[in-house]
């Protein structure tokens, strides 16, 4: 059967002592983390099974962050957001993971909108806990805008600018060609629908000039981009990423939420 952690119908603060401040209960639950291994040897090993990692690590980022700016550090990219939702869930032997974050600073882009599920999560106790994902999936909401500017960056033989209608404009400075186009990602490959062209100022029938399809550079970690379509001045994308590792420090993990600084995942 399926069971779930959702912090809000049941935490292990509450066993920590009715009438404290959940800072108080939170400190009281994570002691054992500042010194795991003194922790294995007193016997008390129930504090770091994975059950109660993925438990405590919800509650404690819910109670500090939910409704708030959070930081998070992953394997070096830094990512800033309003937190509006998270969830484990365990599913069978492993673990399922969901978080939703608005207003996102993701290593300098700005994304309206991002929702991460990973599935198939394992987490390993230890000095440090390791946490394996099998497939995470990133699904959001960015700019026109946005997406323009990062598109400019990846060595494209075209320059692109957003337009106030959602449209891109796209100069090749070469071939001296100007062109307005409607552009959508399917398995990164970037597929531009050709509005009209202008060759050194004059126009060019459009239907002379063939469909373009950009191969897009590989993204870190083997991540993909499923698809990416255009909504009025927005982009609502689909990433997948097959798999993710990561190493969490419990001590720095339960710092950072007592002080509320930035969580780092390595």
């Amino acid at each position: 059967m399926t069971s779930y952690f959702d912090p809000k119908s049941w935490s292990p603060f509450r066993a920590a002592g009715v009438g404290k401040s959940w800072l108080d209960q939170w400190a009281a639950v994570t002691t054992s983390w500042v010194d795991p291994v003194a922790t294995l040897g007193a016997g008390t090993v129930t504090a770091l099974l994975p059950d109660v990692v993925m438990t405590v690590l919800t509650d404690g980022i819910l109670s500090r962050f939910l409704g708030r700016e959070i930081d998070i550090k992953v394997h070096g990219l830094q990512m800033r957001g309003v937190l509006k939702r998270l969830v484990a869930r365990r599913r069978g032997a492993l673990f399922e993971g969901e978080i939703e974050l608005v207003n996102v600073d993701w290593d300098g882009h700005l994304i309206e909108e991002v929702r991460g599920i990973a599935t198939g999560v394992r987490v390993v106790p230890g000095v440090p806990t390791r946490l394996d994902a099998e497939q995470v999936e990133l699904e959001g909401l960015v700019s026109v805008a946005a997406v323009v500017a990062w598109l400019n960056t990846r060595g494209l033989d075209w320059e692109l600018e957003a337009l106030d209608s959602g449209l891109i404009k796209a100069t090749n400075p070469v071939k001296k060609l100007v062109a307005v186009v409607d552009a959508s990602v399917r398995e990164d490959l970037v597929r531009l629908d050709i509005r009209s062209v202008r060759w050194f100022g004059f126009p060019v029938p459009s239907n002379v000039v063939p469909p373009r399809h950009i191969p897009l550079a590989h993204l870190p970690n083997e991540a993909s981009i499923v698809r990416a379509v255009r909504e009025d001045n927005h982009v609502r994308f689909l990433i997948h990423v097959p798999s993710v590792t990561g190493k969490l420090d419990l001590a720095q993990i339960r710092n950072a939420i007592v002080a509320g600084s930035a969580l780092i995942v390595w």
